[in-house]
């Protein structure tokens, strides 16, 4: 759809990606202290999972604020571009940071487990995605 001033409201995939990627994040995060609580926020017991992802309340909360993010800046192109450029910079970096510290209790305070490794290697290459997803419009000229 084209306004008069000629861009296109059309919403782009990866905008649409970035919005449920936010949207399963808040999810995620909400549901992650009906497991946990409040109590214990670094806690490293990996019998607290999600669905075979260990949380904590830190955990949880940083799923919030990823999934808030995505919530908040999915509606505009560059913003969606942005938020994929943040969940691939982040996850990769966690995605790192819990490869190294999945068996040191002392220093893992986000309660990674093997399976969050995965989950936070899919996340940064969905961030990837959604940061370098070829946008058909701007190739033809429109905004």
């Amino acid at each position: 759809m084209t306004h008069p001033t000629g861009s296109t409201t059309a919403r782009a995939p990866y905008q649409w990606l970035a919005l449920v990627i936010g949207v399963v994040y808040l999810l995620v995060g909400l549901a992650g202290f009906l497991v946990t609580g409040f109590d214990d926020f670094t806690e490293h017991d990996h019998s607290q999972t999600l669905l075979g992802f260990a949380v904590n309340p830190l955990h949880n909360v940083v799923h919030l604020l990823i999934g808030a993010a995505g919530v908040a800046l999915w509606s505009r192109r560059a913003s969606a571009r942005t938020y994929g450029w943040l969940l691939a910079i982040g996850y990769g970096a966690t995605f790192v940071y819990g490869l190294i510290v999945v068996d040191n209790e002392d220093a893992n305070i986000l309660n990674i487990n093997a399976a969050d490794n995965v989950l936070h290697a899919v996340s940064a290459l969905a961030g990837l995605a959604i940061a370098l997803w070829p946008d058909r419009d701007r190739a033809r000229g429109r905004t």
